[in-house]
């Protein structure tokens, strides 16, 4: 009797496994949803449509982009994190994913238990720029006009805790330089403010700033990179500009409900990692200044998980409240 149980329970196991597997090989037979936690036009917003298009044609399903600004994100990573695991939802969240479980102890999520980590997708550098009337024609004199007129120029960032925001702060405190945040529900506002005079500064990835940099839209002053970026034409980097040792940039990465399938979870990694592997796609966020990643699920899990201690220090050595 013993042996039969034995042999029983192993039969139900085989069932189980190959039910599983068929599950696993059945995926995807309905549209995926991709959710951004920003508004559209923005780095999250370009990171998630460039790799879903890649993704939805090797997976053979749409993928439709859901944006679900507000609240540094966690709107929208609250969606992810409270859909079923059931492989036909995912997130892409970029630096600002790191700094909420500081900035805001009472998340309605927990950002490690509560979401698998798929497949960190990019980092950028970030570039500072002016409105065109600001009276500086570089960093150095936007440096002093701003210690001129303390607290009287202002910057935007896509929301408080961002990395646009972190950045600044990171900035003012090596600069001694006292400047007003206006936060943003995404870049594509603080941008518009920021060209139409409303805005002083704003730091953000390279991309969509430089597009109005080349307008005449708005001024250059720095990137926040080790060395000068392509994409950035002849903008000095921050160093060369006269702050040193200073490099600052965000992320973007893909997530999705904790208790997706494991083989799920990795099939999407691998072709995001496929993805970002395209030349074509490669040349698009070059010329974005963007730096195309593609990793495991288990690097990317680390990878958040050193970025949260990173920015923890920024954010309690600027003493920074969450929204109210």
């Amino acid at each position: 009797m013993t042996r039969g149980f034995a042999r029983a329970l192993g039969a139900v196991a085989i069932l189980l496994a190959g039910a599983g597997s068929a599950r696993a090989q059945a995926w995807p037979n309905k549209p995926i949803r991709m959710v951004v936690p920003y508004t559209p036009g923005g780095y999250t917003d370009l990171m998630a449509r460039l790799v879903s298009e890649k993704m939805a044609t090797a997976l053979g399903q749409t993928i439709v982009i859901e944006n679900k600004p507000g609240a540094n994100a966690v709107i929208g990573t609250d969606a992810v994190a409270k859909a079923a695991p059931d492989g036909y939802t995912f997130g892409t969240v970029i630096a600002a994913h790191s700094v909420n479980p500081t900035l805001n102890p009472k998340l309605p999520y927990d950002t490690m238990k509560d979401l698998t980590y798929v497949s960190l997708t990019s980092v950028a550098p970030l570039i500072l720029i002016a409105t065109p009337s600001l009276p500086a024609k570089d960093m150095k004199e936007f440096i002093a006009l701003a210690k001129s007129k303390p607290g009287q120029l202002n910057f935007a960032s896509s929301g408080i805790g961002s990395a646009a925001h972190l950045t600044m702060e990171m900035f003012k405190g090596r600069e001694g330089v006292n400047l007003q945040h206006i936060p943003y529900k995404g870049t594509a506002g603080a941008l518009q403010d920021t060209v139409g005079g409303q805005i002083n500064v704003m730091f953000d990835v390279i991309g969509p700033l430089m597009s109005q940099v080349k307008s005449g839209n708005a001024k250059a002053l720095a990137v926040a990179a080790k060395e000068r970026v392509p994409a950035a034409g002849d903008t000095p980097t921050m160093a060369e500009a006269g702050v040193p040792d200073f490099v600052s940039g965000t992320w973007s990465g893909i997530i999705a409900p904790a208790g997706t399938p494991q083989e799920i979870v990795d099939r999407v990694a691998a072709e995001a990692k496929k993805a970002l592997a395209d030349p074509e796609l490669r040349k698009k966020l070059d010329d974005q200044g963007i730096v195309p990643q593609g990793s495991t699920p288990e690097e990317f899990k680390t990878f958040v998980t050193s970025e949260i201690a990173r920015w923890k220090k920024v954010i309690t050595d600027a003493d920074i409240k969450p929204a109210q």
